[in-house]
């Protein structure tokens, strides 16, 4: 359960006092589970609703090859289930893995829009507390589409931090997550990524330290 100072920060639950928060997550029959890191959190086959209160975690496809690729990062605020998924090709599979350890409340989809007997008050906050996750993680997938419909790896990489620097609001900004997991996030090999991203430090197109990036204007 969240303290009542992570519960300010957490966006499913933004603007519920926390004795409503106590009394929704009865109101709702939510489920709050503890994961630890590499454990499996999700794997697509209830209609459960799963937001990240705590931690980091990740929504992987696997192939037919089991080549697996990252489609989305998720973290604190971060939302996953059925009917929110996008189909894949046949013989792919989705799951959502535990990055870093985390906690993750449950919450049966058709809760978020058939009112309770009481009608109350928290019940719509919570609706639209989940509308507005939908549309971020909308927003997100766009972004996504968006690196990965560039033709090459330089291209794609620019594109994301682009997106990183805009975010950011500065051409300096922090890549959310490792280098590896950045190139499955832009679905190439990893090694040819790390030499197109020596060749942008060359040229002074960026400039890195660590998972700290820096745009050239």
């Amino acid at each position: 359960m969240l303290s009542e100072q992570e519960l300010i920060k957490s966006p499913l639950f933004h603007d519920i006092s926390y004795q409503d928060y106590r009394e929704i997550l009865s109101c709702f029959q939510a489920v709050q589970r503890s994961f630890r890191t590499d454990e499996l959190i999700y794997d697509f086959s209830s209609d459960a609703v799963g937001v990240v209160e705590r931690g980091q975690a990740a929504l992987i496809r696997i192939d037919e090859e089991g080549v697996s690729t990252v489609l989305e990062d998720l973290g604190v605020g971060g939302i996953f289930g059925k009917t929110l998924a996008f189909a894949g090709s046949v013989g792919d599979s989705l799951e959502v893995i535990c990055r870093r350890p985390c906690d993750v409340v449950f919450i049966n989809y058709d809760h978020f829009f058939s009112p309770c007997g009481n009608a109350c008050q928290r019940h719509s906050v919570m609706v639209q507390n989940m509308v507005r996750l939908m549309a971020d993680k909308a927003q997100a997938l766009s972004r996504r589409v968006d690196v990965l419909s560039r033709r090459s790896i330089r291209e794609k990489l620019l594109c994301y931090f682009r997106q990183l620097s805009q975010q950011a609001e500065s051409r300096t900004f922090t890549l959310p997550f490792s280098l590896s997991t950045l190139a499955d996030y832009i679905a190439t090999d990893r090694s040819a990524m790390m030499r197109e991203l020596k060749r942008l430090r060359e040229e002074g197109s960026v400039r890195s330290d660590g998972r700290q990036f820096t745009l050239r204007q």
